[in-house]
């Protein structure tokens, strides 16, 4: 393919440009009139034009607009012997990248040309990152046939059409982020930013400055102003994950972001304006921290306008297998470069296990089975599932008591085996645990304290 189109009348001066071109390793098709320019760009496209704005048949003008009207990415610079400021003007509002004054410096000329095949460069590179980004991160394909996973598709894409607050009520690894992408990419938002926050993940003292920023001189170390995620996110929508572990003190202001659509960074004078849609996500009883005083009862009221349930794995039975052949196919390409497959031994498996860490515990299982399987047919000894299957009891629990008791007793005992087995799994690493987990580093810290672990 041809790079550069040279358009220019004088015979002489078209040939210095071309030999020019030619000679810093560019291939160059000329034209000597703006009718002529014409016709070869509806013949063929080219990388970038370079042409001469007075010319027979036609201007500049008439190349400048049939470049950009047969490819709006492809850079036209636009040379001149009389330097008229209004055709300048002119060819920059019609779209033209550059505009040369002759007589041309050969030198500036290659930096023009350099320049604006890079930005062409970058744009189109732009545009496939774009592409992948949405391929990957864009619209979420929520998997899943049973009626559970069916009711919080639908109770999504009713809200997501609203300006409603969400809360997303699960439990960890139930994949309420993939929901709050779904609720983002079918609102009307949906082209501006969507931003998630861990509130989990971040200490207490810095969560404040996460979500609304500070400015320079606010503490010690604030050298400059920073932005916070609310006003990277104006337009779009911020996810609020893990809200139950939001403290206190930055609870109020966070209701006042929401209802007044006002922040205040740390050491700011002025309010600062912002239009977001919050979703937030929690796996804790928020109605039992709002008792307990953990949690405001007003912010917990101004989050739960629209509370959607996303289902446990256990739940949804017939999902399960759905569920790993998509992950099967995804990353055997990802990680071995072909799809996997499940044997019937490795299915059997999955159906009887009790994924307590729900999808996020099916996919790592996978994961680990397409890393260390030999034949890419994927086995129960690959996947890892020694426990944790449907056949183990609670052997050992205290049944005497009202049923309440018994539920009470049950929890406290399956976390406490829940946590001692991600411990050893995890080697006493209290970081990793928590991860694993999903769980806060503090909550893990108070449950160890709790049973005496």
């Amino acid at each position: 393919m041809p790079d550069i189109l040279l358009v220019e009348d004088k015979d002489s001066l078209r040939r210095v440009l071309r030999l020019t071109l030619e000679n810093a390793g560019y291939t160059v098709t000329e034209a000597p009139d703006a009718r002529a320019a014409v016709a070869e760009i509806a013949r063929t496209p080219h990388r970038l034009v370079l042409t001469d704005l007075r010319m027979p048949h036609g201007s500049g003008l008439d190349v400048l607009r049939a470049a950009r009207a047969a490819d709006s990415g492809v850079p036209v610079i636009v040379m001149t012997a009389f330097g008229s400021i209004d055709e300048a003007v002119q060819a920059m509002k019609d779209g033209a990248h550059d505009f040369l004054q002759k007589p041309v410096d050969s030198n500036h000329l290659l930096l023009l040309v350099e320049r604006a095949l890079e930005q062409a460069r970058l744009r189109t590179e732009n545009i496939l990152l774009r592409e992948e980004w949405s391929r990957r991160y864009g619209f979420p394909r929520i998997i899943g046939e049973s009626e559970a996973i069916k009711r919080a598709v639908g109770e999504t894409q009713r809200v997501a059409q609203t300006e409603a607050t969400v809360l997303l009520l699960g439990e960890s690894g139930v994949g309420k982020e993939l929901f709050a992408r779904a609720v983002h990419h079918l609102s009307n938002r949906r082209d501006q930013p969507f931003v998630a926050i861990n509130c989990a993940a971040i200490p207490e003292t810095l969560i404040e400055n996460e979500l609304f920023g500070h400015e320079r001189g606010a503490f010690t170390g604030a050298s400059d102003r920073r932005l916070g995620k609310f006003e990277l996110a104006s337009g779009g929508t911020v996810f609020l994950d893990e809200i139950g572990e939001l403290p206190l003190a930055v609870q109020g202001k966070l209701l006042r972001a929401i209802e007044e659509k006002v922040v205040d960074r740390i050491g700011g004078r002025a309010q600062i304006a912002v239009d977001v849609r919050v979703v937030a996500a929690t796996n804790r009883d928020l109605r039992a921290a709002v008792e307990s005083g953990e949690f405001r009862r007003d912010l917990f009221f101004r989050l739960a306008v629209f509370p959607v349930e996303i289902p446990p794995l256990r739940e949804r039975d017939e999902d399960i297998i759905l569920l790993a052949k998509h992950f099967t196919a995804q990353l055997g390409k990802e990680l071995r470069g072909r799809e996997a497959a499940l044997s019937e031994a490795a299915g059997a498996a999955l159906r009887a296990h009790t994924w307590p860490g729900n999808v996020r515990e099916l996919e790592n299982a996978i994961e680990r089975a397409c890393i260390l399987s030999d034949t890419m047919t994927l086995e129960p000894k690959d996947l890892g599932l020694a426990a944790g299957t449907r056949e183990e009891g609670l052997d050992g629990l205290d049944l005497s008591g009202t049923l309440s008791d018994v539920a009470n007793r049950a929890i406290r005992f399956a976390e406490r085996r829940k946590i001692s087995s991600a411990l050893k799994e995890n080697e006493g690493n209290k970081a990793r645990t928590a991860e694993a987990l999903g769980v806060s580093y503090k909550t893990l810290l108070t449950k160890l304290k709790d049973y005496d672990l």
